[in-house]
C-alpha cells in the first residue's frame, strides 16, 4: 500500500512519516511505502484515482478531490488545530500577535494552505486581495527541495519575500537563521476565535479503500495511533526519523520541533472541529452545502483513536 504526503521535511504530516519509518505499520501487517505528493491538492487527486491508499494532509483541503465530501473521510488526526505560522520577516520588528503588521507585505503561502491565512485575515479586518500580496514562494519545490516550509524561510532570508504562512520546521529555520520572527503560531490560538478549527493534519483515505480493504484501514489507523504514543513517550524518535530522511539541519531541528507538538498528538477528531472546518470550508467556497460529522470522519473505526 502507498501513503502520500504534500511536504516531507517537516512536523505538519511528521506521525504519518514515523509510522512508516519506525515500523508500526509493518507492526500492523501492512507493506507501506511513503511518497511525497505536492502541493496537497494533487496529493488529493492521486487518492482519489486509486493512485495511493492513504494521504497524510490538510484536512479541509479533502473536497478540493471529494466536491463536497462524498468519497473521502478522515480517519483520525496526526495531531489536533491548525498547524501554520505567520512568519515576517525580522527587520520590521513585528510583536507576537500583530496580525495588521502584515499590510502591505508579499506573503508566500502554498495552495490550499494560504486559504487558512485569507480567512484568518478577512475575521482580522484584513482584505486579503487589497492589503497584502500572498503568492507562490520563489524556488519552491524545485530540484531537491522537499518541504515548503523550508523552502519559504530560505526566501525570507534571500529576501525575495517579506514572511511566509507554514509549517513549524520552515519557521524555526527562520527564526534561528535569524531571518523572522513568528507573529501568529494558529495551533496554540493566535489569531481569531475558532481559527484552530479551519483545519488540522489528517489521515485521509477513500470510501473505495475503506470498502475494498477495510482490515487494512483499521490498521493503517492503528498504526497511527501507535505512533503518537510512541514519540510522546520518547521524542528522540523523532531524531532518529529525521536523521533517516532530512538534511543535516532539519534532522537536527525535528526533535525539539515535534516536541512542541506532543500535546496535540491525539487521534481524535471532535464534532467541534468538524463544524468549524466545514463553516471554513463554505466560507473559502471549497464546499457549499452543509455536511454531518458522519460524511467527514469514517466513524466506524473511531473506537480505535482510544488504541
Amino acid at each position: 500500500m502507498k501513503i502520500a504526503i504534500p511536504d516531507m521535511i517537516s512536523n505538519s504530516y511528521f506521525p504519518a512519516v514515523a509510522a512508516v519509518e519506525l515500523g508500526f505499520f509493518k507492526q500492523e501487517g501492512l507493506d507501506v511505502q511513503l511518497e511525497l505528493i505536492f502541493p496537497v491538492n494533487k496529493t488529493l487527486e492521486v487518492l482519489r484515482d486509486g493512485g495511493i491508499d492513504f494521504v497524510g494532509g490538510s484536512a479541509h483541503s479533502v473536497p478540493f478531490a471529494f466536491p463536497e465530501w462524498k468519497g473521502g473521510k478522515l480517519l483520525g488526526a496526526l495531531a489536533q488545530n491548525m498547524y501554520w505560522f505567520l512568519v515576517l520577516k525580522k527587520d520590521l520588528k513585528a510583536k507576537k500577535g500583530d496580525i495588521n503588521a502584515i499590510k502591505g507585505l508579499s506573503i508566500g503561502a502554498a495552495p490550499l494552505v494560504d486559504l487558512g491565512l485569507k480567512r484568518l485575515l478577512v475575521e482580522s479586518g484584513i482584505d486579503p486581495d487589497k492589503d497584502v500580496k500572498i503568492g507562490p514562494v520563489p524556488g519552491a519545490f524545485l530540484g531537491e527541495n522537499k518541504n515548503f516550509g523550508v523552502a519559504a524561510a530560505k526566501a525570507l532570508g534571500a529576501g525575495l519575500i517579506d514572511g511566509f504562512w507554514a509549517n513549524g520546521m520552515g519557521a524555526e529555520v527562520a527564526v534561528r537563521n535569524g531571518w523572522g520572527d513568528i507573529i501568529i503560531d494558529a495551533r496554540r490560538g493566535d489569531g481569531p476565535a475558532g481559527a484552530i478549527n479551519y483545519t488540522q493534519p489528517a489521515l485521509i483515505t477513500s470510501d473505495e479503500v475503506i470498502k475494498r480493504d477495510p482490515d487494512a484501514v483499521a490498521a493503517a489507523l492503528r498504526a497511527l495511533v501507535k505512533t503518537q504514543k510512541a514519540l510522546i513517550a520518547d521524542v528522540s524518535l523523532a531524531a532518529q526519523v529525521g536523521k533517516a530522511l532530512f538534511p543535516a539541519e532539519e534532522a537536527a531541528l525535528i526533535a525539539d520541533v515535534v516536541q512542541r507538538d506532543l500535546p496535540f498528538y491525539t487521534p481524535n477528531i471532535s464534532k467541534e472541529f468538524v463544524t468549524g472546518m466545514a463553516q471554513f470550508q463554505r466560507n473559502m467556497g471549497l464546499i457549499t452545502g452543509e455536511v454531518a460529522y458522519e460524511d467527514v470522519v469514517a466513524t466506524e473505526f473511531s473506537h480505535l483513536w482510544n488504541g
